[in-house]
């Protein structure tokens, strides 16, 4: 795990990443990947391919990791899916949770899954873990309520907590039983993949096609044509078919189910994975027939290889292996992380590959002023899927790969940053290399690259259009300050009207009421949305604002953590300072005090001395104060005993292992922390217990062993 302010080298050998850097891109990312899961979830009109996905999301958790500091608000790692848009359909909620998987890509890996569970279970070496593996269905996720076996309710995920009811559809998959056979539970969820088989898809596309050409000609025909192919994928067109208000179009796609687990139950009759999908199946289900036990590494690789080679053969898309710890009294002791199960794991299949050419390179400009590089391809197919841009990430990505507008490149869609160049297949051709600008394309500022960075820079700061707006956009984002109505279309519009500068002025917006009324699309109602949503946020949440003014290397967790110390805004600025005064003892007071809160370094330190010491800088701060008022700043926590608390355990723990108890702390709204000091109000003390004790004795610090922590666990329920 990296050090605050310290570099790490991404996955594509590309160089070191700045902190400053990775906080830029987990906001891109987070971004992106909010897009991608409205498109998938909510409207089955996926722009991206799902190993691309999988590969944004891989990138995020792997940013994540090594600067846990950035950790924002609207975390794609926190979410399920995406909320259920507007619909005919009627939104349900789930009684269980439904979880999406972490992903592995490689033997690594999937090593590391199984030694994080052996070490959360505390496990000797020796004891033997079981594990299922199956094929990964590429399917529509749904959840089937049986109450004494007969089906009563039907739901797509949705966001994982609500879902679409789709009751009436699924009575035509002949795969879903309505009455449920032998000796079931009085309540059990069914949950699966529901899916097209690759023929059948293709068939009924065929079908569509031949229908559109017999009652169209011409252009009209061409328009028939495109609009049947408007689900590019068996998933695409399973989703789309069961999202149906009319339960007869359902019935007229030939859609298949296949059962992989449950949600909640009144009883499980089984105490193994296995077992209980044995029984699924004894009840009318169709389960994985390639569904088999590992007992080893080796056998969970061999079993990957397996389906892995019979892919292409088999009916139906799939695109990994899952494995699941197979005891189920395990798999409820590692319970959840995020929004994935810590006993199950998706082994993705590896990246597919094509040629093809680079006809140009782009400069974006980003809110922070970077300068990214975006290839535009010739349009390619690869793995199903027409890719056409691609990231070059930076000026040294460019000059290690040799690219240049005209050259022929391999890229692939996997990896840490998706699509990607490869190779450049022509770089020994003669041509001028290309040259990376050496002035910003939105202001012709001088774009130049910190010492020790390897990203290019704008230094034009506010003067610059890209950088205000996008600041502007990021200030008013659902992670910032949420200012419903105020999104970056109308950021751009005020922005162009010249009527927003700052973060300041868009509390002033409502001196001009006639004037946006004035404007195209604008109504009476709208405006005063607008202006209420704006209202709303003048006592807004301070961590929220801080992290809204985008000061570097202040994320939103960075946010918190520094207002969950200092409560107020104001104390944040006067110890920011006084970390840059001229007299040493101030100085090195304040930076003590800030260096003491939980997840703030000298770098972040240092940034926010940078940002009060510049003199526009503190205009818009004291501006946008004058406009706001943040309330001093509590942190909410889950009620409990022990809410809000921090934690020390301390000697052998014999019914769990160390991150168990950790975890378990942060469900009831606590804090482990490692060291017995003033700050903490508990130690759980196990045999072996000894200077901690001993400290916690000092400060008189209440101690209880393992089984009286067992009992406030099992008392919060």
């Amino acid at each position: 795990m990296a050090a605050k302010g310290a570099s790490v080298a991404p996955g594509d050998g590309t160089g070191a990443l700045s902190e400053a850097e990775a906080a830029n891109e987990l906001m891109r990312l987070a971004k992106a990947i909010a897009r991608a899961d409205r498109l998938y979830h909510a409207e089955d009109a996926p722009e991206i391919p799902d190993v691309e996905y999988d590969a944004l999301v891989r990138r995020n958790a792997e940013l994540e990791a090594a600067f846990p500091h950035l950790v924002r608000a609207d975390s794609p790692n926190a979410k399920v899916g995406h909320e259920v848009a507007a619909s005919p359909l009627s939104k349900v909620p789930h009684a269980v949770r439904m979880f999406s998987l972490d992903n592995a890509f490689s033997q690594e890996e999937v090593a590391e899954f199984i030694a994080r569970a052996r070490r959360f279970l505390a496990l000797p070496e020796d004891e033997a873990i079981a594990f299922t593996a199956e094929d990964k269905i590429d399917g529509l996720s749904c959840s089937l309520r049986y109450e004494n076996g007969a089906l009563v309710l039907a739901a797509t995920r949705g966001d994982g907590l609500v879902g679409e009811n789709v009751t009436p559809n699924v009575a035509h998959i002949p795969d879903i039983p309505q009455q449920l056979a032998g000796d079931v539970p009085a309540l059990f969820e069914v949950r699966g993949e529901v899916y097209m088989e690759k023929q059948a898809f293709a068939a009924h596309n065929a079908r569509l096609i031949d229908e559109a050409r017999a009652v169209a000609s011409g252009a009209e025909q061409a328009f028939h044509e495109a609009s049947v192919r408007q689900f590019a994928t068996p998933r695409n067109f399973a989703a789309g078919s069961l999202r149906q208000k009319d339960a007869s179009i359902t019935a007229a796609r030939p859609l298949r189910f296949l059962a992989h687990g449950w949600g909640t139950a009144s009883e499980l009759p089984a105490e193994s994975q296995r077992a209980m999908m044995q029984r699924i199946a004894d009840w009318g289900f169709r389960v994985s027939p390639d569904l088999t036990l590992a007992g080893t590494l080796e056998e969970m690789l061999a079993a990957y290889r397996a389906i892995q080679e019979k892919r292409s053969g088999l009916p139906y898309e799939i695109d990994g292996v899952v494995y699941k710890i197979d005891r189920l009294d395990w798999q409820a002791r590692l319970g959840f992380v995020g929004k994935a199960p810590r006993w199950a794991l998706a082994h993705k299949f590896p990246a597919e590959r094509a040629e093809t050419v680079l006809e140009s390179i782009a400069i974006q400009v980003g809110r922070t002023g970077k300068l990214t590089p975006v290839g535009r391809l010739a349009p390619v197919l690869v793995g199903g899927v027409t890719v056409v841009n691609v990231t070059l990430h930076n000026r040294d990505e460019i000059a290690r790969l040799g690219v240049r507008p005209g050259d022929r490149v391999l890229i692939q869609r996997a990896g840490d940053v998706i699509p990607q160049v490869v190779e450049n297949l022509t770089r020994e051709q003669h041509r001028a290399p290309y040259a990376f600008p050496a002035q910003c394309p939105e202001c012709g500022s001088e774009a130049v690259a910190e010492e020790g960075e390897v990203d290019v820079r704008c230094t034009g700061g506010l003067v610059c259009p890209a950088q205000r707006t996008e600041r502007l956009k990021h200030f008013v984002s659902r992670a910032a300050l949420d200012i419903a109505g105020l999104g970056e279309k109308r950021i751009e519009q005020f922005f162009a009207a010249g009527w927003l500068e700052s973060p300041a002025d868009i509390f002033r917006l409502h001196r001009r009421r006639a004037e946006i009324l004035a404007l195209k699309g604008w109504q009476d109602k709208s405006v005063d949305n607008l202006l209420v949503s704006i209202e709303a946020k003048r006592r807004p949440d301070a961590a929220r604002l801080l992290f809204g003014l985008g000061i570097r290397h202040v994320g939103a967790v960075t946010a918190r953590d520094l207002l969950r110390h200092l409560h107020l805004l104001p104390a944040l600025r006067s110890l920011a300072e006084m970390a840059r005064a001229e007299d040493e003892a101030t100085a090195s007071d304040a930076l003590a005090e800030l260096t003491s809160i939980d997840g703030v370094g000298p770098v972040v330190v240092e940034a926010l001395g940078d940002f009060f010491h510049e003199a526009h800088n503190r205009a818009v701060w004291d501006d946008l104060l004058s406009e706001v008022d943040p309330p001093h700043f509590v942190v909410e926590t889950k009620a409990s005993p022990v809410a809000g608390q921090t934690i020390v355990f301390t000697g052998k723990l014999e019914t769990m292992s160390r991150d168990e108890a950790k975890a378990q702390a942060e469900r009831l709204g606590a804090r482990a922390a490692t060291t017995v000091s003033a700050k903490t109000q508990l130690v759980v003390a196990g045999p072996g217990a000894g200077s901690k004790l001993k400290k916690a004795a000092e400060l008189d610090i209440p101690v209880i062993d393992e089984a009286g922590w067992a009992e406030i666990v099992r008392a919060a329920g």
